[in-house]
C-alpha cells in the first residue's frame, strides 16, 4: 500500500492543428483555432495575455496585472474570455486568482503559424 499523494489531474487543452502549410484544417479545427485568434484579438486582451505569459514564474496574480486601462469587472470578463479560448488556466488562491498560460495551446499556435 503506498502512502503517496496523487497529484490533482489538470485539463490541458490538446494541441489543436498542424502547420497551415500541412494540410488545410478540417471544420473543427478551423472553429477551435478561430476562437483563440479571436480572444488574442481584442488589445486589452492580448495585453492581460502578455502581462501573464511575460510575468516572473509564468503565472500571475490578477492583482498584479488589473492595470490595463479598464475597470475591474472589464478586466475579470476579458480574463475569462481568454480562459474560455483555452490560452489561460486559473487558481484561486484564498481571496486572489492565479492566471497561467496554457503552454501547450501557445505552442501548438506557434507551430501552426510556423512553417
Amino acid at each position: 500500500m503506498s502512502n503517496a499523494v496523487e497529484a490533482p489531474k489538470l485539463d490541458v487543452v490538446a494541441p489543436c492543428c498542424p502547420p497551415l502549410t500541412e494540410r488545410p484544417l478540417t471544420a473543427d479545427e478551423a472553429e477551435r483555432t478561430a476562437r483563440m485568434f479571436k480572444a488574442l484579438g481584442d488589445p486589452v486582451r492580448l495585453r492581460l495575455f502578455s502581462l501573464v505569459a511575460s510575468h516572473e514564474g509564468g503565472e500571475a496574480c490578477v492583482c498584479d496585472i488589473s492595470d490595463v486601462g479598464v475597470s475591474q469587472p472589464t478586466v475579470s470578463h476579458h480574463l475569462k474570455k481568454l480562459k474560455e479560448a483555452g490560452l489561460l488556466t486559473s487558481e484561486r488562491r484564498g481571496t486572489w486568482v492565479y492566471y497561467r498560460v496554457e503552454p501547450s495551446v501557445v505552442t501548438a499556435l506557434g507551430q501552426m503559424l510556423g512553417r
